[in-house]
């Protein structure tokens, strides 16, 4: 079985039990705060039915956020689990905010309210420990599958320990004789349910319009990179999440003078570093510069091609009567607003007879009258391989 189906496994095994769970639970609340009188019991009851609706959710976004990445999403499925978590903070925020008002309008009735009686304080003390020990469950398999939904579900299953525990002393105090602390207890979960809707529905829309990963995390990253033998410097950095997975685009400066397999090489040497250092980065996009291009001024993209500065080149050879010349590469190094020119020539009986000095003296006089030109280097002695 692959890691993914692993993990699906065990997201969705985790997340059925949990429900089963808060199936009971919620039905024994409701039941036991009808028959004890306990309205903040039936609110943690209608709170934990509402666990079971989210539970179901879960398990259905889980088993498409975690599909390979097909033509319709080439970066893959994980902001199905991005936007449940959405679905599941905004549902959190209305079952609250109907158990706020539900309560409210209880404190603020002029009626007698009936105390609650016993029952109400076991089951909410059996809801305690139930929530808790599902929690430490549920947060346990969500870390190890690195799943941002599973551990949201798990501090909502936390959340419920919580508010079982604010209807415990609520019910105490109302049987004790205060019997607006009961209603006052409902309003409290409810208040508890709204934050924790509002956080994980926040965190989750702030993925969606792609804002960047924390700054720590991104320097972390860009110290592991700058180890790599060849950067210079990282630049043009870019970082967004999608589910559990860190996406990253960066440029990558290199020395001027590398072949651009070299460079490239050095840059996949980087993302393997990181790929090996985190293991949240899912996805990584570099680019090899040879110059910071962050900088205000850029002329790079009004430099000549490589047959403008031939057709230069063959012109000026011309001039300085030299018009057969035997070149076997010409090598350009484009810098931030210029080129660098090499020419390696080949080692034939013409060419020895050339003055290699006052040539390229000659020629760097004559390209100087082009803007884009930094410096030109001539190179004897290429013998053409045999064959």
């Amino acid at each position: 079985m692959s890691e993914t189906r692993s993990n699906q496994s065990q997201a969705q095994r985790i997340t059925i039990i949990g429900s089963v769970i808060d199936t009971i639970l919620g039905v024994l609340k409701i039941v036991f705060g009808m028959l004890s009188h306990s309205s903040a019991l039936i609110a943690d009851g209608i709170h934990s039915l509402s666990d079971l609706l989210t539970d179901v959710l879960v398990v259905w976004i889980i088993k498409y956020s975690h599909q390979e990445p097909d033509e319709e999403h080439p970066w893959g499925h994980a902001r199905f689990e991005t936007i449940g978590t959405v679905i599941l903070g905004c549902i959190l925020i209305a079952v609250a905010g109907a158990m706020a008002y539900d309560s409210l309008l209880t404190l603020f009735r002029a009626e007698v309210v009936l105390l609650p009686e016993w029952p109400a304080l076991v089951i909410a003390a059996i809801s305690v420990f139930a929530k808790e020990a599902i929690f430490r469950y549920t947060l346990t398999v969500g870390k190890r599958i690195k799943s941002d939904l599973i551990i949201a579900n798990a501090w909502h299953s936390r959340t419920d320990a919580f508010s079982s525990i604010v209807v415990f002393f609520g019910v105490a105090g109302a049987m004790a004789g205060i019997a607006w602390l009961d209603a006052v207890a409902a309003v409290a979960v409810a208040l508890i349910i709204a934050k924790v809707g509002w956080d994980l529905t926040w965190k989750s829309i702030l993925e969606l319009v792609d804002t960047a990963l924390p700054e720590e995390q991104t320097q972390a990253y860009t110290d592991v990179i700058m180890q790599v033998e060849g950067i210079l410097s990282v630049h043009s950095f870019k970082s967004r999440s999608m589910g559990s997975q860190s996406l990253l685009e960066m440029h990558l400066q290199v020395a001027p003078h590398l072949s651009a397999s070299e460079g490239h090489y050095i840059g996949d040497k980087a993302v393997a570093q990181l790929m090996r250092k985190f293991e949240d980065i899912g996805h990584i996009i570099f680019h090899i510069d040879t110059y910071d291009d962050e900088e205000g001024f850029d002329n790079s993209t009004n430099l000549p091609v490589r047959t403008e500065i031939s057709g230069v080149l063959w012109e000026l050879l011309d001039q300085t009567g030299h018009p057969e010349l035997g070149i076997s590469r010409l090598a350009l190094y484009y810098r931030r607003d210029s080129v660098e020119i090499e020419l390696m020539l080949l080692d034939t009986p013409a060419n020895q007879q050339i003055d290699m000095k006052a040539l390229e003296a000659e020629l760097e006089r004559l390209f100087k009258q082009h803007s884009w030109f930094r410096s030109i280097r001539l190179w004897q002695g290429y013998q053409p391989p045999k064959l």
